[in-house]
């Protein structure tokens, strides 16, 4: 895998139906249920940089205010660092995230996967459904992911998604980074 490379591209290349196949199966994790919007993953800075560089302003982010019920998701995704979660996004404050249009779906979601070039995405996006909490490597409950149904399992998602642990730890270290958090032990220090 290439520095920086997504695990959903990783995974189009190991297996070129699989995102394809996701995406044509309905709700993925680029789609929300109407009215969830505001608690989708923020993009940090960096980020909205990356996909400005690539989409321009065509529309792709949307400010969204930063309620308790978002605050407590990030936290949730960060446990122990509550403060840091509350510091980096401040209540009534505003943070981006990317748009969707009016059937929930992201923007740059099509029936192909994802239309952005892998160091353009998002480092949510390119981890999704993987996740690390502390030490543990886990998966997202993500009943509409081919991977995740297909794989059962963290081995077997990897497996599927033609990634390794090492790589989604190392990627994980880099959306700390994006978000100012410490990359822990082990991560890169840069992003």
């Amino acid at each position: 895998m290439f520095p920086g490379e997504s695990v959903a591209a990783k995974c189009a290349k190991e297996d070129p139906a699989i995102c394809a196949r996701c995406a044509l199966t309905g709700p993925t994790c680029c789609t929300v249920a109407p009215g969830s919007e505001p608690n989708c993953f923020p993009v940090s800075e960096m980020e909205w940089e990356r996909v400005l560089d690539y989409a321009g302003e065509r529309g792709a982010f949307v400010r969204e205010v930063n309620t308790q019920p978002f605050r407590n998701m990030v936290a949730r995704l960060f446990p122990g660092e509550r403060n840091h979660v509350e510091t980096l996004f401040p209540h009534h404050k505003v943070h981006l995230r990317l748009a969707t249009g009016t059937n929930g779906r992201c923007i740059f979601s099509s029936a192909g996967g994802c239309e952005l070039p892998r160091e353009a995405r998002p480092y949510y996006c390119r981890l999704f459904p993987l996740w690390v909490y502390g030490e543990r490597l886990t998966v997202f409950d993500a009943a509409g992911c081919v991977a995740v149904r297909e794989g059962r399992g963290v081995r077997g998602v990897l497996s599927r998604l033609g990634t390794t642990e090492s790589e989604v730890r190392s990627l994980f270290g880099r959306l700390r980074l994006a978000w100012g958090l410490d990359p822990g032990p082990g991560f890169p220090a840069t992003t």
